[in-house]
């Protein structure tokens, strides 16, 4: 089920209104069939990171293959009154738009690709109406997704071998921020959720264990256990923390032995506060002096990579994180930043005119062109990526130059092996991208980490990963600002 079937109405006014106003102003000037490029794209990592994991392609094309406006998307558009209580849109125009369809050809990453400051995760060409009034859902799409799966990269990165269970749906932004979050973060890395109906959804695997209040219904806290484990045998993970956390390992331990003498196994104890270095090894040590080495040690609380890679340099002895809060709601950085820029728009003669953004911080300038991205690598992984303009020839070698700092360059020989990473998904409006599944789609974004070298992948300072403006776009881009700085 995608994005358009939960809702089951069109989605085409998830959108600002300022989109509606300017393909009114567009269409009132003859020229809403006028050719242009777009690029989608942000301009810091994530969480002071080193690197960010793409992430809502699916749902993206699911929108796009669904974009048309509804009777009733029309009439609420109709009922919008400007400052002197005229109609807002003119009849004509909403006439044009009952009869509108995608027409835009799309270029995109594949879900899971890393990727980097300033390179486009998304292009969509075509008539420019259409690239405007995609904008906004595109970024919203896009820019959560992202966030989350490159959270959940991180988080997994941090816990190593051990396994990371999703179970922050109560703490999301609310009901699609929960589905949302969950897919990203299975993309990300995640092994299971809790949310049961993204796990409906998507085909995630589902865990979960039980909450405090399964225990303080009962008399006695082993009698909770007991109970939990008659129902279910083979699926037990008890809540040990409700009222004494190493009490409780001991209450655990005894019902295990109960369970072991009836033929069935302790699945795990869960932690969820005090101090989880210290509880964990000392959980672990009753447990494995009672016969019990392979009962899991689940730990919870306000989890993230930072206190998971903290947790794992004390020595504790836990094999199953619960993420839930800090990682559904991106917890220490709550948006990407993403941003989507005019990159060039065909004129009369048909050919192209670069399109540049200006700005008093470099760092916001945009980059003008058709732009693509060429990712080199080698043997021991990733190695360069370069921005480039597909209107323009790459020279071999090639250099590529930083875009926020113009000294920094380097050279990519021609021996170098390289891919080009937005691929096709779209032409003219029609799909021809083949979509993977979801747990491919968290395989490739493994491995596509793995390929990062390990120090741009650390948490406090990560190394710069080369992305350079191949230079003969970066030597347009600066000409075009300092003719554009000239004229201002």
């Amino acid at each position: 089920m995608q994005l358009t079937d939960r809702y089951n109405i069109s989605l085409n006014l998830l959108t600002d209104l300022y989109q509606l106003t300017m393909a009114q102003g567009y269409w009132a000037q003859g020229i809403a069939e006028q050719e242009a490029v777009f690029h989608l794209y942000f301009r810091k990592n994530p969480f002071k990171g080193g690197y960010t994991v793409c992430a809502g392609l699916a749902e993206v094309i699911d929108l796009l293959q669904n974009f048309q406006f509804s009777p009733d998307d029309i009439a609420y558009l109709g009922s919008l009154q400007g400052s002197k209580e005229q109609p807002l849109f003119q009849a004509e125009f909403l006439k044009y738009l009952e009869t509108l369809r995608f027409t835009c050809s799309v270029a995109a990453m594949p879900e899971g690709t890393l990727v980097f400051p300033q390179e486009p995760l998304l292009r969509v060409t075509g008539p420019i109406l259409q690239c405007q009034l995609v904008e906004t859902p595109l970024l919203t799409i896009l820019n959560f997704q992202t966030l989350v799966a490159t959270k959940a990269a991180r988080i997994v990165d941090a816990a190593g071998a051990d396994k990371v269970i999703e179970f922050g749906m109560r703490r999301a932004q609310g009901p699609d921020g929960a589905l949302s979050a969950t897919r990203a973060a299975y993309i990300g890395g995640v092994g299971a959720t809790s949310n049961l109906l993204a796990g409906k959804l998507f085909d995630i695997p589902v865990k979960g264990t039980h909450a405090h209040s399964w225990v303080m219904s009962f008399n006695e806290e082993e009698e909770s256990f007991a109970a939990y484990a008659e129902v279910f045998p083979h699926d037990s993970v008890f809540l040990v923390d409700t009222y004494n956390t190493l009490e409780g390992v001991k209450k655990a331990i005894v019902v295990a032995e109960k369970m072991r003498s009836r033929g069935t196994e302790l699945q795990g104890v869960r932690l969820d506060s005090g101090d989880l270095a210290y509880l964990s090894k000392e959980a672990r040590r009753l447990l494995d002096e009672a016969g019990f080495p392979a009962v899991s040690i689940v730990a919870s609380n306000d989890l993230d990579e930072y206190l998971i890679q903290s947790l794992k340099l004390q020595g504790a002895r836990i094999d199953t994180w619960g993420i839930g809060t800090k990682l559904v709601t991106a917890f220490n950085q709550p948006a990407l930043g993403g941003v989507y820029k005019l990159g060039a728009i065909r004129n009369a003669a048909g050919s192209w005119d670069y399109k540049l953004k200006l700005s008093e911080q470099l760092v916001k300038i945009s980059t003008p062109g058709i732009q693509q991205v060429r990712r080199f690598y080698g043997k021991d992984g990733f190695i360069a990526d370069m921005i480039y303009s597909e209107e323009e020839s790459v020279a071999v070698p090639a250099t590529i130059v930083d875009p926020n700092d113009t000294t920094r360059s380097k050279v990519l020989g021609a021996e170098v092996a390289y891919e080009d990473l937005l691929v096709p998904i779209f032409t003219k409006g029609k799909l021809i991208y083949n979509q993977p599944n979801l747990s491919d789609i968290q395989e490739y974004a493994r491995q596509q980490v793995k390929q990062l070298h390990e120090t741009s992948r650390r948490f406090l300072n990560p190394h710069l990963y080369p992305v350079g403006l191949e230079e003969q776009l970066h030597k347009r881009k600066m000409g075009m600002i300092l003719k554009l700085r000239r004229q201002s």
